[in-house]
């Protein structure tokens, strides 16, 4: 089985593939499609040069590769997607050979984390368009998909999890709910700049509160994400 996780910035993501890494049965990739976005929109990342020269950046060698059989010889893959990876991705075929989840947040709170270290453009660099292109695409093949909303999942993950699980008629195993701390084997290289967070913990933590209105001086993308949001909020 092949689980693919499509997430926006500023989320649980990271922790989410910690949670799956630490089952006995699951092999986890981080954001395949990292080193094609990057190329694509010719962004300038933290250790860009070497992303690119790391990693696949062609959509068909990425798509081949996550499509293949589940490496090290695991029941299960878990992939860790970014949706606003899949820039001039019109295609989406391949979808149909994984198991797809949504994972949303507020654009308020994504908005206030996400302009802190980023430039904001466009509602399309938070990744709700991309998203809901994905459940579009899902819904009108008739394929199965899984919503989570983080500050429901962060209420109680064990229970977050455990539905999560059910839906994929999998056993649900109490190791997801720690990990180790530190760097993981199957983090992308850029870990170290983005991942000081997740290494220092074991398990998942609340958001910090924060309540800035930073969110407001970008108020036509935040009501265009926010649109967004909730309609994906209501189509579990």
């Amino acid at each position: 089985m092949k689980v693919a996780c499509w997430s926006g910035p500023r989320n649980i993501s990271t922790a989410l593939m910690r949670s799956w890494s630490s089952r006995n049965d699951t092999f986890v990739s981080d954001e395949p499609f990292y080193s094609y976005y990057l190329k694509e929109t010719g962004l300038n990342h933290p250790m860009t040069e070497k992303i690119l020269k790391t990693y696949p950046v062609a959509k068909t060698e990425i798509i081949k590769n996550l499509t293949s059989d589940i490496p090290e010889r695991k029941k299960i893959w878990y992939q860790k997607h970014m949706a606003h990876h899949i820039v001039k991705i019109k295609d989406l075929s391949w979808l149909k050979y994984f198991q797809n989840c949504i994972l949303i947040r507020h654009p308020r709170d994504v908005i206030n984390s996400y302009v802190k270290k980023n430039k904001l453009s466009s509602v399309f660099d938070l990744g709700y368009p991309q998203q809901l292109m994905i459940l579009d695409f899902l819904k009108r093949e008739k394929l199965k998909f899984h919503v989570i909303s983080s500050d429901n999942f962060l209420k109680n993950p064990k229970k977050g999890l455990k539905e999560w699980c059910d839906s994929l008629n999998i056993d649900f195993q109490s190791d997801m709910l720690s990990w180790e701390k530190g760097p993981h084997k199957n983090d992308g290289i850029w870990g170290i700049h983005w991942y000081d967070n997740i290494n220092n913990s074991k398990k998942f933590i609340h958001f910090e509160k924060n309540h800035s209105d930073e969110y407001k001086k970008y108020k036509s993308i935040y009501d265009e994400a926010k649109k967004i949001y909730k309609k994906i909020y209501t189509m579990d």
